[in-house]
């Protein structure tokens, strides 16, 4: 899959789309009265959730909408700004309970949660690079409200940023697998644990117990634990806990 760049396109003009302060028919034209930024972001999205961002075009876009291309233009500058703003209007669907009414570790594990629900709605997000993300109303709220988790818990506020990017990094990088999984099934018609029963055997010819007997036991309990060699879901909760369990070690020392 290819990958897709946050602010690859003109950063200047995806900030004033993030921020409206551009909403309207650039440069003096008219636009359709049934056509924004809105619509044509809402369509974006509907497009890659369905077929991934290798799908996305203006062209596919303005289909989607029954629209001319060029008419696009006029809100949007191009693929570039448009998947900027598909990001921050994701960003947007994570819930935020009132913060305080719960603490510090059931707070972190809802946010993973949260985020680990947001790429499996949105696979896509999984292809866009955000190492220069433009950010928008949507992305600052979203940090914001997630930092919270971690105020007032005597940790400097560098250990509160690398705390949250340690808990999202691992959603990320967990949803990603399970992503990842689930489009191998799409494509190949066989369940993880369907094609391990059809070459486990032949494995199992090959794989010499008295050679390998640590791989050979740990696989074995794995795989019928799991029915099949990794369990996405089991990995990101097991994961989030130890990281819990490190964060906590790490507050209890100061």
């Amino acid at each position: 899959m290819a990958t897709e760049y946050s602010g690859g396109g003109d950063p200047v003009r995806s900030l004033a789309l993030l921020w409206r302060t551009q909403d309207g028919p650039s440069s003096g034209r008219r636009g359709r009265s049934d056509l924004g930024v809105d619509r044509i972001v809402r369509a974006g999205i509907e497009i890659a959730d369905a077929d991934g961002l290798a799908a996305l075009s203006m062209r596919k876009v303005a289909d989607h909408l029954g629209v001319g291309t060029m008419s696009l233009y006029t809100y949007v500058p191009g693929k570039a700004e448009l998947i900027d703003v598909m990001l921050d209007t994701a960003y947007g669907e994570t819930a935020r309970p009132e913060p305080g009414t719960t603490g510090w570790r059931d707070r972190l594990t809802q946010i993973a949660q949260e985020n680990w629900a947001l790429y499996h709605r949105h696979p896509w997000m999984l292809q866009v690079a955000t190492g220069r993300a433009v950010l928008g109303p949507n992305a600052i709220a979203k940090y914001d409200y997630e930092l919270t988790a971690l105020t007032g818990l005597g940790l400097t506020d560098v250990e509160v940023d690398a705390t949250l990017s340690l808990v999202l990094g691992h959603a990320e990088a967990a949803a990603r697998r399970a992503v990842d999984a689930t489009q191998t099934e799409q494509r190949s018609g066989m369940t993880d644990e369907q094609w391990w029963n059809a070459h486990a055997p032949l494995l199992g010819q090959l794989m010499d117990p008295q050679r390998y007997p640590t791989a050979s036991r740990v696989g074995s309990a794995a795989g019928e634990a799991h029915g099949s060699a990794h369990d996405p879901e089991h990995a990101f909760e097991f994961g989030l806990e130890r990281i819990l369990d490190g964060i906590e070690a790490l507050i209890a020392g100061r």
